[in-house]
């Protein structure tokens, strides 16, 4: 796994990410402190990870302009403006659904409100990731959003959705399943896929990978 995870990093500074790696969970909320300038506007796309590493509340209460999606008793009205700002952030945190050992990421959204910031809007983006979300390539990226990713976070946000029933996704009952094949329910959470692979801005994009499993 070392040895993976160093192939892992090595292929994303090739595609103009910087990849950082900490051995430990408690090591993250240092290393992202290194790219959240104070007073700087931050905003966070859904994650386990996030707030299992201490990152939400390093933000909440750190000296930061939060646009808090998780703020209580915001209406439906208000949580999508917070998406609106996530678009002009200073900074965007978010995890991965896959991060593969060529470098890329692999991300799977249903309102894209995730996915959106991580392609355009923000100065900074940082990633993330447990060690659990390295995958060989694309096609164990697409398998893993389906038999684990999408299947837990479905099941967490509770979601009327096969996947969340059964904990796969319906599409690989069938041969050879396309990456978007899926149910058709309205609480479907696997509406647009994402591929960052080769970046035109370098370092925009910011990786940490943690020695340690986090999120799905």
């Amino acid at each position: 796994m070392e040895k993976y995870i160093e192939q892992t990093l090595k292929a994303l500074e090739k595609n103009n990410m910087q990849a950082v790696y900490v051995e430990k969970k408690s090591d993250i909320i240092d290393a992202v402190k290194e790219f959240l300038p104070k007073g700087s506007s931050v905003a966070v796309g859904g994650s386990v990870t996030l707030d299992e590493s201490g990152v939400i509340d390093l933000i909440r209460n750190g000296d930061y302009v939060f646009y808090d999606r998780y703020a209580p008793n915001l209406t439906a009205e208000q949580t999508n403006e917070v998406f609106v700002k996530s678009l002009s952030a200073d900074v965007f945190l978010m995890s991965s659904n896959a991060i593969t050992k060529n470098g890329e990421l692999y991300n799977v959204d249903g309102r894209s409100n995730r996915v959106a910031p991580l392609v355009f809007g923000p100065k900074s983006v940082v990633v993330v990731a447990g060690k659990n979300k390295i995958v060989e390539n694309i096609a164990e990226a697409v398998l893993r959003v389906k038999t684990i990713a999408a299947p837990l976070n479905a099941k967490r946000l509770n979601c009327n959705t096969y996947c969340a029933k059964v904990g796969k996704c319906v599409s690989l009952s069938t041969d050879n399943p396309e990456m978007s094949a899926g149910c058709g329910s309205d609480a479907r959470i696997c509406c647009n896929y994402v591929v960052s692979a080769m970046q035109r801005t370098k370092n925009r994009i910011k990786v940490i990978i943690c020695g340690e499993d986090l999120g799905y």
